[in-house]
């Protein structure tokens, strides 16, 4: 229990720039808690920059999700880093992203992560995605390699959500023995229904609900299983190894789907057994 109380003092949680949202992170969420804000291409970055401007302004920290294939060029890229970094967000979660096609000269999180540093690195802190599973579209080695091209860019990894510990673990060894040493925050999912992804899922439209469904797809088919979902489980079985030497695990980054209000009364409820 010490183990897991530990690891739910060290979390981030992931949000989606909808309607509310911002209202639903300052009821819910304490102020030290880091968060990152999502994208997606059918709506493009702006709601991303202008969601974590707003929580920056009420003193969060946010990382927002800048997806490569939606920037159209530099000039774009300059003024969505001016806006971020005049609102005091020191923070970025870079992405390929999932457009069909680029909307300008990034074509990957790489050659975003080299723009970067050509603007001087603006950035304090500057995340990147780690797949302890894979990729369902991408092959393991260029994962593998596309992951320590970026690491000399980044501060830390975020995983997706994975819910097998062992091939989390096991994962973090070997991208460690491979010599990237950044600290990884393991992705879970926070406390959400069924019923809320498919509503999320709804709102999204039809070709970007397809894509969410499909990389959503392991999260549905728990919610069918005796007992279905629940994070408490694949949080005590990542806990031990969070902060162990050797293991280089950070913490949690709850994908929360805008379920704030539940994630974080569970987080709390944990905290509070463990006094």
């Amino acid at each position: 229990m010490a183990d897991l109380a530990e690891a739910l003092r060290r979390v981030s949680y992931e949000v989606l720039p909808m309607k509310g949202t911002a209202d639903a992170v300052l009821e819910h969420v304490p102020r030290d808690l880091p968060l990152t804000v999502s994208t997606s291409h059918a709506k493009g970055p702006e709601p991303t920059v202008d969601l974590a401007v707003r929580l920056a302004g009420h003193g969060y920290s946010v990382a927002p999700h800048l997806a490569a294939r939606q920037i159209r060029d530099g000039s774009h890229l300059s003024d969505l880093v001016g806006r971020l970094r005049a609102a005091g967000v020191d923070s970025a979660f870079v992405i390929g992203g999932d457009a069909p096609e680029p909307a300008g000269p990034f074509a990957d999180a790489l050659t975003l992560l080299a723009a970067l540093d050509a603007l001087g690195r603006p950035f304090r802190r500057i995340g990147i995605a780690g797949y302890p599973e894979g990729h369902a579209r991408i092959e393991a080695g260029l994962l593998d390699r596309a992951l320590d091209e970026k690491a000399p860019h980044a501060t830390h990894v975020i995983t997706q959500i994975c819910f097998d510990a062992g091939a989390t673990v096991g994962w973090a060894r070997q991208v460690r023995e491979r010599g990237v040493g950044l600290p990884i925050r393991v992705g879970l999912p926070g406390v959400v229904s069924r019923q809320k992804l498919v509503r999320i899922s709804a709102g999204l439209g039809l070709g970007q609900s397809a894509r969410f469904l499909l990389k959503q797809q392991s999260l549905f088919w728990r919610f069918f299983l005796p007992g279905g979902y629940h994070p408490g489980r694949l949080a005590r079985r990542l806990a031990p190894h969070v902060e162990q030497p050797g293991s280089h695990l950070d913490g949690f980054h709850f994908f929360t789907f805008n379920e704030l209000a539940g994630t974080e009364a569970w987080r709390r409820s944990m905290l509070a057994r463990a006094v």
